[in-house]
């Protein structure tokens, strides 16, 4: 246990490289190799941490000076996903949560119900977090692993049934998104898409990238967007032009240089996903195509996740005043809106209508669960020695205490024996719906392969 909270408290720059040359070591990839593919890891999540860090102190003051130029106050204090994981991980399910978790991703592989190496050590807070609020209602160690458990298998399959999504529309082959804030908001945009699809007219509103260059130029640009929208937030603030012209010209620096700091990381990654592939192919039988799971944070800089993100900061603020029933003041948690939109962004096929649509959805949801979990955040934060603000009682927020999986969990915890069975048997459900879908799609691209080598002959 020592061993793993030493490596896990290296921090992702350099826990991420180590792994990845570790793995690589194992694949058999030559030392040099092996030791080069480490490094650019670590220096695409250094650079896009220096850049998210950048947008962040760019945009908590604007955020700040929106909050208090319309008045708004309430009473369950936003203390941000930093809070919220070193509350998650300094709990016993904290503790556990890695083992349990590399455990699931071995004997998900094993009985093919996924496909992905899952080496995103650190994001697994968020099913500790979850695992956390189960113990504190249960008084129970080990419903809390076995909730934490759930989440885990639950996110590993929203990950293999966006990966393609991933793929076509993000540019990462091979890779997937085993993130548990993420992957909270897929389900949403199905139904999003699900109901947009239905709905003559409305269907056919298309608004990405290329449609953005055709009709305005300068916003297909990302680095044009990013200024405009960075402006945009900084007159909604009421701050002074200088103000308003460094905001701007930030964000226009995040959304340019994000993209390039993300495709540094995969330069790294690219050298282990083809030897995975190989292996794959060779012994892996039934499924022929492994992806590795990263960090949201290799897509971020996505145009349309930053824009809808940003979008969303003045728009949630807005539904915190009017959304009924609301305590929940979202502030600290606002900067990292673009995790939750990766995904989105993917399965709404980049299309920015579709993932602002979702945005609005999933955010007014978030409010409400941010709210209602708060009491339960509260007593798990004080249960691990937390020091709430000064003049705070009670605290949440949106990652992870505003996202509908944990809080979907937490309600089948509270039907005590009927609703762990019912949560049992979906997720078991999912797994084997998975198994059978990465059959098929294994199947399809066997037979795909075969018609290009019978072309060539």
């Amino acid at each position: 246990m020592f061993i793993i909270d030493y490596i896990v408290n290296l921090g992702a720059s350099v826990m991420m490289p180590l792994i990845f040359i570790i793995l690589g070591l194992l694949l058999r990839l030559p030392l040099a190799k092996a030791i080069k593919a480490g490094l650019m890891v670590g220096i695409g999540f250094i650079g896009l941490s220096i850049t998210v860090n950048l947008m962040i102190d760019s945009l908590t003051p604007v955020s700040h000076a929106i909050v208090e130029r319309f008045g708004l106050n309430f009473s369950v204090l936003d203390v941000g996903w930093p809070a919220a994981a070193a509350v998650a991980m300094g709990t016993r399910v904290g503790a556990l949560v890695i083992p349990v978790c590399v455990a699931i991703n071995i004997l998900m592989l094993y009985t093919k119900t996924t496909r992905i190496l899952n080496v995103d050590i650190w994001n697994l807070w968020h099913h500790a977090f979850t695992g956390s609020l189960v113990t504190i209602i249960t008084d129970s160690l080990w419903l809390g692993i076995y909730a934490a458990a759930l989440n885990c298998i639950i996110t590993m399959v929203i990950a293999d049934r966006t990966s393609n999504d991933v793929e076509k529309y993000l540019g990462l082959p091979s890779i997937s998104v085993p993130h548990g804030f993420s992957a909270s908001f897929v389900p949403a945009a199905w139904l999003v898409n699900a109901i947009v699809d239905r709905i003559p007219g409305v269907r056919d509103i298309k608004i990405d990238t290329e449609a953005i260059q055709k009709h305005l130029s300068i916003l297909g640009d990302p680095a044009s967007l990013g200024a405009i929208i960075g402006a945009l937030l900084g007159i909604i603030a009421g701050i002074d032009v200088k103000a308003i012209l460094q905001t701007a010209i930030t964000m226009a620096a995040v959304m340019t240089i994000i993209p390039r700091m993300a495709k540094m990381l995969m330069e790294g990654v690219y050298p282990i996903s083809e030897r995975i592939q190989e292996i794959a192919q060779s012994r892996a039988g039934a499924f022929g195509k492994i992806a590795i799971g990263l960090d949201s944070a290799v897509s971020v800089g996505h145009p349309v996740t930053l824009s809808v993100s940003m979008l969303m900061i003045p728009i949630m603020l807005v539904l915190a005043a009017i959304v009924p029933g609301n305590q929940f003041l979202p502030f600290a948690s606002l900067t990292g809106l673009p995790f939750a939109f990766v995904l989105v962004t993917a399965v709404c096929r980049g299309d920015m209508f579709r993932t602002l649509l979702t945005g609005l959805l999933t955010l007014s949801l978030a409010l409400l669960i941010g709210t209602s979990l708060a009491p339960i955040v509260t007593s798990t934060a004080v249960s691990t020695g937390f020091s709430l603000p000064q003049g705070t009682t009670s605290i949440s927020s949106v990652d992870y205490a505003g996202a509908m999986l944990p809080w979907a969990i937490l309600q089948g915890f509270y039907f005590k024996a009927v609703g762990v069975g019912i949560l049992t048997l979906c997720t078991l459900g999912l797994m084997v719906w998975n198994r059978r879908k990465l059959q098929q799609e294994n199947a399809q691209q066997i037979e795909e392969v075969q018609g290009q080598e019978n072309n060539h002959v």
